[in-house]
């Protein structure tokens, strides 16, 4: 099997609006993406896993693999994802779906589709996960800019509040890590 750089970067090279990082994100940046995620009760879904930084975190993290649903747009991904990680749920279709692969009460979304400065992925994203989402449960997204990569007024209209968990500078580039909860009113 390819190592995941050669295929990351193969299909970086594919299908450029695709992949849009550029580098597999690191082990220290999944393993911040993902912390607290074994305590999750209910579904757990991947958006964007790529070629599974954070699925490996987060089935190190001990969560049972057919626990795990991973939503990949790119079929290669997904193809190596499958080999990958037996057991877990791999989906061929984009995060906007995310409300019609039958899942509710869903405990955590880990999130690498980039929604900075994007309000239509914003709302499509993560408001339609937080429709499937159980009242306690959480929303990770890595982003690289400082600031929350979902403005206060968007939160707002969505309904969620922030915290940044933090940065990972070991990461190309540095990776800044925001947890979106449902807001209690």
């Amino acid at each position: 099997m390819a190592s995941d750089f050669a295929i990351f970067l193969g299909e970086m090279m594919r299908r450029p609006t695709q992949v849009v990082a550029i580098a597999p994100s690191s082990a220290a940046t999944a393993r911040l993406m993902t912390e607290g995620i074994e305590y999750v009760k209910g579904p757990i879904v991947e958006i964007g896993p790529g070629t599974g930084s954070f699925t490996k975190a987060i089935l190190e993290r001990g969560v049972a693999p057919d626990r795990l649903t991973l939503m990949e747009m790119n079929p290669r991904f997904c193809e190596a994802l499958c080999e990958k990680f037996p057991g877990v749920r791999v989906i061929n279709r984009p995060a906007q779906d995310i409300e019609k692969i039958k899942l509710s009460g869903i405990g955590a979304v880990v999130s690498g589709v980039p929604v900075l400065s994007r309000p239509t992925i914003q709302r499509e994203v993560v408001g339609r996960a937080m429709n499937v989402m159980a009242q306690d449960g959480f929303f990770t997204q890595i982003t690289y800019s400082p600031q929350s990569p979902i403005s206060d007024e968007m939160q707002h209209e969505l309904g969620v509040s922030s915290e940044k968990l933090g940065t990972v500078w070991a990461n190309l580039p540095p990776a800044r890590v925001f947890k979106f909860r449902k807001r209690t009113h």
